[in-house]
């Protein structure tokens, strides 16, 4: 009986320490906290299907990418290289040399992207090498001259940027400078290749925008076909992976836009007209 009686009084001593606790500051932190945690994890487990499937819309996003990468290869051996866009082609380099690295390091691991931009960045490689060829043949040396200087700065500065990154990440993180130390502190901040891979893609776009009167003749089906389906499959793509991507998101907006333009004109040039 007496043991009965030290039992019930020690868990009476634990109900009052716990409640007290619970409607303590840190309790009540900790509670609200555990509230979030277990109602996220429940909103997770819902979120099952394709829909919500990064595997799926990355898988998809991957294939498009392989497009990509075979449209160029079809285009080196069928099409001649009066049709190659210079902007666009070195756009593409730098575009699939982040994103190869974006693909390996992004949550869930999309390996497949990332060996599909591996190969786009030889094919694209090889279409340069094809236009700057045809350009020389044709006395445009001066400008492959040119082009080649412009490039090389633009190589240097960037290797310059990258190799500076940690230290200004660093310096920026630590100097309590608000929305600033913020932002650098990002997971897909502009010191990450989760930035810089979006906006890559930002320059497909741009050059997209800019070339919207190119004669049809000079669009090549395969390549706008390719990047029209990555917009549209990395739109969603975007907002299922670790960090979530809105960058990334808003740019395949404008691509799968600026691409499916050149390519219904396309289209309608070679099939409806």
């Amino acid at each position: 009986m007496f043991c009965h009686k030290v039992a019930r009084a020690s868990v009476t001593r634990s109900r009052v320490v716990v409640r007290r606790w619970m409607t303590s500051d840190a309790g009540k932190k900790e509670a609200a906290e555990t509230a979030v945690k277990e109602a996220t994890e429940a909103a997770e487990k819902k979120k099952t299907g394709w829909w919500h499937s990064a595997e799926f819309w990355g898988g998809m996003g991957a294939l498009a990418g392989w497009g990509m990468s075979g449209s160029a290869i079809y285009d080196a051996t069928v099409q001649g290289p009066e049709i190659i866009s210079l902007n666009m082609t070195g756009v593409l380099i730098v575009y699939s040399t982040l994103f190869a690295r974006w693909a390996y390091i992004v949550k869930p691991q999309n390996l497949l992207l990332a060996s599909c931009h591996v190969t786009n960045v030889a094919a694209q490689l090889n279409q340069l090498r094809r236009a700057l060829e045809f350009k020389k043949a044709n006395g445009q040396e001066e400008e492959v001259n040119q082009m080649a200087k412009e490039a090389a700065m633009a190589g240097a500065v960037g290797a310059g940027l990258i190799l500076a990154g940690p230290t200004m990440q660093a310096a920026l993180t630590s100097s309590n400078l608000g929305i600033v130390s913020t932002v650098a502190a990002a997971d897909a901040g502009p010191f990450t290749v989760h930035f810089w891979a979006p906006m890559s893609k930002w320059m497909i776009s741009g050059a997209s925008f800019l070339d919207l009167n190119r004669p049809t003749d000079k669009i090549s089906l395969a390549q706008y076909t390719a990047l029209t389906l990555t917009g549209f499959f990395f739109s969603r793509y975007s907002l299922l992976v670790v960090p979530v991507n809105y960058t990334l998101c808003s740019v395949n907006v404008a691509l799968f836009g600026s691409s499916a333009w050149h390519l219904g004109r396309k289209i309608k040039a070679d099939y409806i007209d």
